[in-house]
């Protein structure tokens, strides 16, 4: 939860989707957010108009808004990922995208596919085959999953949190500063790092007896490199009879299923895919135009940046919140937006103090800070060799944050005007 807002109704140390979101209504109502939202708005475009020193938002349905400052909460999981399976059209049973649920099919008794086994399959593997008749799960490299260890609040602790919140502060800054200490885990060939993998090897032999299946469920890679995963029920869930875990690959779909490299083929009723999202592209499927109508992802290519994850140059009075570089694999991401929203409503505020003002960040800021962060990330996990989410095709890391989040808060604190292009009568001086 937010710092200024706190959840002091949770009920459990990893709430599930529906408190999350009861959190978030409550967070619009107290706020009262509500008459400053429109729901349903597709944006297809957003571009700069140097002269009217404007940004024009044109959506699906042919509304079109004008606005000084521009701020872009796209997330970095935004656009769900299928691969081109050879063939995925020719099957006859149901598939969807886990972001984007059936909750109108009923998965009682039928033969289910999990194509994942990260970090969106272990939550709903373990539900999924409580009710499926047989549920497989196609594997394409092990997790690191370390406890999850829930915690459920008694009474007397929820009540204890609504008639004191200061004793939910001091616990929220406990859990704050025990995940801060994780960060040394993510550093390559150091005794956290290896800690870290000695927990999770201890996790899967206490949960999986079967010297085969905890084979294939041990990685290959340094601990870090992929997203490090918490769970307390997704190995007990692939030991159960009906439950199959499959690392061959997939050579195509067929009307009935799918095949693997050892020339099986796999009968479902459904499948699931558990294949993440397209990460790299910040902005989806937008088209976001800047300076002389220079195309964002044109600046970008294959290689998103923003200084200090948030500004862009040759994009003024642009924002982004969740940018690149800001991602976090020991701390909760909720900490790192509550910083941006903090730095960025003090941007917005110079801004909208003078109608002449705007800001662009100064290229050669953004490129040391760049250069800084990439030095970091070279000497960490996230470098490391394996396939990752993180790291573009390269193997330049481009959604992780390189330190803690208290680094990331000494940086965001204040908004520094130095770091941006000083302003002429005709626009920023280039």
């Amino acid at each position: 939860c937010y710092s200024y807002f706190l959840n002091l109704r949770v009920s459990r140390m990893f709430a599930g989707q529906e408190e999350l979101q009861g959190y978030l209504r409550s967070l619009v109502e107290e706020f009262g957010l509500g008459k400053h939202i429109r729901f349903g708005q597709n944006i297809l475009a957003s571009e700069w108009d140097q002269d009217r020193r404007l940004w024009a938002v044109q959506t699906a349905d042919g509304s079109r808004f004008l606005t000084r400052s521009l701020v872009a909460a796209w997330g970095q999981l935004n656009d769900p990922n299928i691969p081109a399976f050879p063939g995925s059209d020719k099957f006859e049973g149901a598939a969807f995208h886990s972001s984007t649920w059936r909750h109108d099919l009923d998965l009682t008794g039928k033969r289910v596919a999990s194509i994942g086994s990260a970090a969106t399959a272990v939550q709903y593997v373990p539900e999924v085959a409580k009710i499926a008749a047989n549920l497989t799960v196609f594997q394409r490299s092990a997790n690191y999953v370390l406890p999850r260890d829930q915690y459920v609040f008694t009474e007397e602790e929820s009540a204890n949190f609504l008639a004191n919140p200061d004793t939910y502060r001091q616990q929220r800054q406990e859990i704050h500063e025990f995940r801060e200490a994780g960060f040394e885990r993510t550093r390559r060939h150091t005794a956290a790092s290896e800690e870290g993998v000695q927990l999770a090897r201890q996790h899967l032999e206490t949960q999986v007896s079967d010297p085969a299946l905890r084979d294939k469920l041990t990685p290959d890679y340094d601990f870090g490199c992929k997203r490090i995963l918490r769970s307390d029920d997704f190995y007990p869930a692939l030991t159960r009879d009906n439950v199959e875990l499959v690392t061959e690959s997939i050579t195509e779909f067929t009307r009935a299923g799918i095949r693997t490299a050892d020339g099986v083929e796999h009968e479902f009723d459904v499948i699931i895919y558990a294949t993440g999202f397209k990460s790299h592209a910040f902005q989806g499927s937008m088209r976001v135009a800047g300076c002389g109508g220079l195309r964002l992802d044109e600046r970008w290519g294959n290689a998103p940046e923003a200084y200090l994850g948030i500004t862009v140059d040759n994009f003024p009075n642009l924002f982004l919140v969740y940018g690149p570089n800001t991602n976090l694999n020991h701390n909760s991401v909720v900490s790192m937006l509550e910083a941006q929203h903090h730095y960025i409503s003090q941007a917005v505020e110079y801004i909208a103090a003078d109608e002449s003002r705007i800001l662009e960040v100064d290229r050669g800021v953004l490129d040391m800070f760049n250069k800084r962060v990439q030095d970091e990330l070279g000497q960490s996990a996230f470098s490391s060799d394996c396939s990752s989410w993180y790291k573009n095709e390269e193997g330049r890391v481009i959604n992780n944050w390189s330190g803690t989040v208290e680094e990331y808060r000494a940086i965001t604190r204040e908004f520094e005007l130095d770091d941006f292009l000083q302003l002429a009568d005709a626009g920023p001086v280039r």
